[in-house]
Order: structure tokens, then C-alpha cells, then sequence
């Protein structure tokens, strides 16, 4: 008798160092459908994909069964070859390379049976496979030329472009606009209408209900349950996650607002934003609104010192301010939560001790001399502080979760007692509890009288946190929405222009 299951794991266990991620869980996609993998960030759901994948083996005692048949999977070049393919949730594109040659790494068209890679005929399949897919790129274009959002739509093309049966998406859509993901909803429609089958991974709620027929749940390395998705709602769903109820999502807190902390005027970027004026006041949540592409990241990096400013002025306290480095904003008590925390915000061969304490060198040098007791003390207590999931201080940051990833960046930049932060899409890809806490901690800090600087490219955070909404759209503000006036209608309205 045929199986209705394209995929059986069961048992299946993964011990790190230090780090029991995997319990024994299971898995159970049925053919032809989606089958969304939930939990929160640290739950193991990646460890899993990397093992189905062949990028981690198994502990011993678990078993696959892939179309009914035992295997073992010891490669990814193994998942490939058994119509197994993976959209990483961190993307990893060769950036001196073209889209086409991206694509087909490592099984290049040739002439004939020589070495010489056939430009023409990859240039040829690629494009075919773009316009299959409804994705405007010319497959000549280089991969550093490409936004994020194109790099993730040519990810998605590339997993598809082996014919596999089984597609793994890794937060698919964790950097491409609303317009973007129902296209690739439209994409996955099709693939399911052919048979094949898609493991999905997403912390975005509103996704998950929209696209799954099916959706398991992992807490802590352990097999929680598989739902039919019309056996759940976001309530239910959120509590076998957290394995609690989250009552607020977004626990906005009252907060005293005082005098205007920082203050730009006209500011202007060539090509990337013009005529930008705002300001942020003591113990404010000032959100950042708009699409993709709007500008809202870029006028927060040249405030921030790492890009050029063309024109405009920048006050602190009312005083005219000279940013030209990242390290006068630092001096001038601002931080910068940067929004890829991989490229550009954590030192990934570095401990979570030695990130944390990076951007505060100066509080722990005397006479040229750094003092380790203080660098362990104080960075332990704010990993505690912020409930970092670590085995140690001396753990690489690299093997924490998305979220763990993302609460030690907060705790550096909270070492150097800052009075603005900003955030820059601070829960892009952490779980709803990783979630919660950032939300809290944002508030704390603005009840302390702190200003925050929020952008988010998800409304309901945009309007849960701020007091007041700034809304973008080409590299222009098109309005400024007070909190008890913001809905998602009026900034949807101002982000299109």
C-alpha cells in the first residue's frame, strides 16, 4: 500500500556541545501539500531541515523515509540527488556572480563534454525559469547588484529550478515586501498543484494560516503536535509554541514624553532620500513605516555616521552634531540595531561574551590595559539580564538561535548606556516569545527616558509600539500619523504614496 506521506522521520535526536536540540521528534508531510514547522527560535526546527537536508547527521535510533523507503542522507548533494531541495533562512549568494551562474553552481551547462562553461545556454535556462516564475531579473545581472528582497526571489528559483518533490523554505519571506510574498504564495499554489510537496518555516502568523494545510509544533528541542491548520487559531497555536498564553503581543507601556532628543533637518542622500526632517523625544517610540525600498534604513545609517550625508543638520540636545563615523553617533550616546544581524550586526566567529562587549572596549581598558573580570562580569549579567539562551559566555554566537542572535546585539549596544536606539526591523525572524521580550525591553527603555527609533516593515508592530508613526515611501516622508490615529488603512495609504 502506498504511503500518503512524501516524508516520515521519526525518533530523530541531535545532541551539540552543551545543547540537547533535538528530542526524539517527528515529522509527517503529507504529499501535494504545505506543511508549516512551528516553534520558537531554539525550538529546532532548522536543526531538523539541516539534517533532512544532509547538512547535520543524525544522533543514532531515528529513522526517514522518503516516498516509503528508508535513507540516509549524508550530503546535500544525497537530498538533491533524491528530489530534496532548501531555501536557507540566511541567504548565502556568490555576490561576483551572475544570477544565472548562482543558479546552476556546481552543474554548469557546458560545450559537450569539454570544461568550458556554455554562458549562452545557462543565460537561456535561467531566463526560462525566471519568466516561468513571473520574476523580472536579466539572468546577466550580478547577485551584488540585487537587493535582498531579489536575492531571496532568486533563492526561491534556484530551489525550485532542481525539480525536487520536496522544497524546504527557511523564512522565505523574511526580507521581501507584502507584494513579493503573495507572489510567492501564487508559486507555491503552483508547485502544489504538480505534486510536490513544501516544508515551510515562517514566525509570521498571518502566513502560516494563509498557505498551510498542515502544521507541526517543536518547543525546546521536543515534538509538541501536528494540527490540520483548521484545528488552530493564532491563540492556540501561539500557546502549544510558547507552551504559555501570550496575553499582548505588543505590551505597550505608558511612558512620560519629554524634550526633543535628537532633531534631523533636511536631510538628503543622493538617490536614496531627500528632504527628511523628524524628530524623536525623551521616552518616545518613534516608528519608521513604509515598503521596501522606501529609504527608512538608509537615512538611519547616514545619521548613524556609516554613510555620507549630501546635505541636512543633525541636533542632539539642541546642539548642532558632526557625525562623520559610527563612532562619534556612539559618542554622542547613540546605538544602532542594525537589520541584518548576520552581515552586519554579529561577529559570527566570536563569543556571545566578546560580542556583547565590542562596541564598549573603551569602559574596560585602564592605561592601555583591558580588564577581563569586568568584561565577564557585566557581560554575564546583561545575558542574563535579557534571558540569552547560552550554554556559556564562551559560546560562538553563531550556533544561538535567530532570536538569542538578536537579544545579545541588544545587550551590546545597552553596554554603552545609550540615549537613542535604533532599531532596524528588530524581530525580522525571531519567534513570538523572542518577540514579546523585545517589545518589552523597547518599552522599558523608553519608560528609563530613553528615545527609540523603530522600523518595521510589519504594520501590527508599527502600530502596537509607537507613539507616533513616520511613513516613507522613494526616499520621501509622506506623513506623520499619531498613535491614537495610526491604522494599518492610513499608513498603507501614506507607504504607496
Amino acid at each position: 500500500m502506498t504511503s500518503e506521506f512524501i516524508l516520515e522521520m521519526s525518533q530523530i535526536s541531535k545532541t551539540f556541545p552543551g545543547v540537547k536540540a533535538l528530542q526524539e521528534v517527528q515529522l509527517n508531510v503529507r504529499k501535494g501539500t504545505v506543511h508549516s514547522l512551528m516553534g520558537e527560535n531554539g525550538a529546532g526546527k532548522s536543526t531538523l531541515m539541516k539534517i533532512l537536508i544532509g547538512i547535520h547527521p543524525a544522533d543514532s535510533g531515528g529513522q526517514i523515509l522518503f516516498k516509503g523507503n528508508p535513507v540516509t542522507i549524508h550530503s546535500t548533494n544525497d537530498a538533491l540527488g533524491m528530489g530534496i531541495s532548501m531555501i536557507h533562512q540566511e541567504l548565502s549568494p556568490v555576490p561576483f556572480m551572475t544570477i544565472s551562474e548562482n543558479i546552476f553552481l556546481g552543474r554548469e551547462s557546458t560545450y559537450g563534454k569539454s570544461f568550458w562553461v556554455n554562458d549562452k545556454e545557462m543565460n537561456q535556462r535561467t531566463e526560462e525559469l525566471l519568466n516561468q516564475l513571473e520574476i523580472s531579473l536579466d539572468p546577466k545581472m550580478l547577485m551584488k547588484d540585487l537587493s535582498i528582497a531579489n536575492t531571496q526571489m532568486v533563492e526561491i528559483a534556484k530551489a525550485i529550478s532542481y525539480n525536487s518533490e520536496l522544497i524546504i523554505m527557511d523564512e522565505p519571506t523574511s526580507a521581501i515586501t507584502e507584494k513579493e510574498v503573495k507572489h510567492l504564495f501564487k508559486i507555491i499554489r503552483g508547485l502544489k498543484d504538480k505534486g510536490v510537496s513544501i516544508i515551510y518555516i515562517s514566525h509570521k502568523m498571518d502566513e502560516i494560516f494563509k498557505i498551510s494545510d498542515d502544521i507541526t509544533i517543536f518547543r525546546d528541542g521536543q515534538y509538541i503536535g501536528t494540527k490540520h491548520v483548521d484545528e488552530l487559531d493564532t491563540n492556540k497555536l501561539i500557546s502549544m509554541m510558547v507552551g504559555r498564553e501570550l496575553k499582548e503581543m505588543f505590551p505597550k507601556e505608558h511612558a512620560e514624553i519629554g524634550d526633543i532628543l535628537l532633531e534631523a533637518k533636511n536631510l538628503s542622500r543622493k538617490g536614496f532620500f531627500s528632504n527628511i526632517s523628524f524628530n524623536v523625544r525623551k521616552g518616545e517610540i518613534l516608528g519608521f513605516a513604509g515598503l521596501m525600498g522606501a529609504g527608512r534604513t538608509e537615512v538611519m545609517e547616514s545619521i548613524f555616521g556609516i554613510t555620507k550625508l549630501d546635505e541636512g543638520e543633525i541636533f542632539i540636545h539642541g546642539n548642532k552634531v558632526n557625525i562623520r563615523h559610527p563612532k562619534d553617533a556612539i559618542g554622542h550616546k547613540m546605538a544602532l540595531l542594525t537589520e541584518d544581524r548576520k552581515l552586519t550586526g554579529c561577529f559570527l566567529p566570536l563569543s556571545v561574551r566578546d560580542n556583547i562587549a565590542i562596541a564598549s572596549m573603551d569602559k574596560y581598558t585602564t592605561s592601555g590595559f583591558i580588564n577581563p573580570k569586568k568584561i565577564n562580569t557585566e557581560c554575564a549579567e546583561a545575558s542574563i539580564k535579557l534571558n540569552v539562551k547560552t550554554p556559556s559566555m564562551e559560546q560562538l554566537i553563531k550556533n544561538l538561535s535567530g532570536g538569542n542572535q538578536q537579544k545579545v546585539l541588544v545587550a551590546r549596544w545597552l553596554q554603552t548606556d545609550p540615549e537613542i536606539l535604533i532599531v532596524d526591523e528588530p524581530t525580522r525572524g525571531i519567534d513570538v516569545g523572542a518577540k514579546a521580550e523585545i517589545h518589552r525591553l523597547l518599552c522599558q527603555l523608553a519608560k528609563a527616558g530613553k528615545a527609540v527609533i523603530m522600523i518595521s516593515s510589519e504594520l501590527p508592530e508599527v502600530l502596537g509600539m509607537s507613539d507616533r508613526v513616520v511613513v516613507m515611501h522613494n526616499g520621501k516622508i509622506t506623513g506623520e500619523v499619531k498613535r491614537d490615529e495610526a491604522t494599518q488603512e492610513r499608513v498603507m495609504e501614506l507607504a504607496i504614496g
